[in-house]
């Protein structure tokens, strides 16, 4: 029995491509600085934290394993759009001055 010659054929396509890492700053939805947001995992203690250094804007969220940074950041837009909503569908609509003010309910002292 003899040797093998060596393949020459090229690695799987899945080794040879390169992975770009993914963001970890971001930016504010308030103060709408770029780069100005941080995400910080701690997998350990199961908890992210996400602060702009510009307004100071906090987030907190739970983390699993698979949570990235992207992952709280996407969350914390969420998170500022129901509270937004929620905000919007809990006020009423201001009155406007150019209406009159709608007069008390009278009491007829005549009906005794």
């Amino acid at each position: 029995m003899g040797k093998r010659k060596k393949s020459s054929r090229k690695p799987a396509a899945s080794s040879a491509r390169k992975r770009d890492p993914l963001d970890t700053t971001f930016t504010c939805l308030f103060c709408h600085h770029d780069k100005s947001v941080t995400v910080r995992v701690d997998r350990k203690e199961g908890i992210a934290q996400l602060a702009c250094r510009v307004c100071d804007q906090r987030y907190q969220s739970k983390v699993n394993h698979l949570t990235e940074p992207v992952d709280i950041y996407s969350e914390w837009i969420d998170a500022a759009d129901a509270a937004q909503k929620e905000d919007h569908g809990t006020r009423r609509p201001a009155a406007s001055s150019s209406r009159p003010a709608p007069a008390p309910p009278s009491v007829d002292s005549d009906d005794d």
